[in-house]
């Protein structure tokens, strides 16, 4: 696929689904995850295919809020993140890291999860990441968020974090937006949050 200069200005949007299909192509992780990792449990993955993946995260885009934003330059889709209420993602309830933060209790529509980030392999480390979720960001709160979550990866404390990690973004890259780190539990992998302004919980 070819894209544009990735010096060219990075506009982003709600996703949709012709585009994430454009994006996630037919080769590498994407095309295989589809980014339903955390919306499906072990015994659920294991018994699907990435077509079946595929159709799960198509049919997402029915029946609510796109699951995710998109970035573009040149009208091409170059980034995507994966945004949902934290209820949406059933891996989560059995995670080590929220498990160990003592935070798997914690549901409702309120609370919003980043999931997930793809870039463009020729578009990385410009500033694509840093606008997703700024998009992200707007995404949750504009459609029923009081507060968004993240599970990032510290690479200043996991120096050895593998290509699967860094999908979950870098904890200096929600730093950088404003969130906090609420658990520090599992080395390397905090749990961070951002409140809405003005938000009860």
């Amino acid at each position: 696929m070819e894209h544009g200069h990735p010096a060219s200005k990075i506009e982003t949007a709600p996703a949709t689904w012709a585009a994430v299909e454009e994006l996630f192509g037919t080769k590498g992780e994407p095309s295989r995850c589809w980014c339903r990792w955390f919306a499906l449990t072990g015994n659920d993955w294991a018994g699907t295919s990435p077509g079946d993946r595929r159709e799960l995260l198509k049919s997402s885009f029915q029946t609510g809020p796109a699951p995710g934003v998109l970035a573009f330059r040149d009208g091409r889709p170059v980034g995507w993140c994966a945004v949902e209420p934290r209820a949406k993602y059933p891996r989560l309830k059995r995670s080590q890291v929220l498990r160990e933060a003592g935070l798997r209790s914690e549901d409702g529509l309120d609370l919003w999860a980043v999931s997930c980030f793809v870039v463009a392999p020729n578009h990385r480390r410009t500033g694509v990441s840093s606008a997703l979720l700024a998009a992200a960001m707007d995404h949750a709160f504009n459609n029923g968020a009081n507060v968004i979550e993240a599970y990032p990866v510290d690479t200043d404390h996991r120096t050895k974090a593998t290509a699967s990690d860094l999908f979950h973004g870098t904890l200096s890259l929600f730093k950088a937006a404003g969130f906090s780190s609420v658990s520090e539990s599992v080395p390397g992998r905090p749990v961070v949050r951002l409140k809405k302004r003005g938000a009860a919980r």
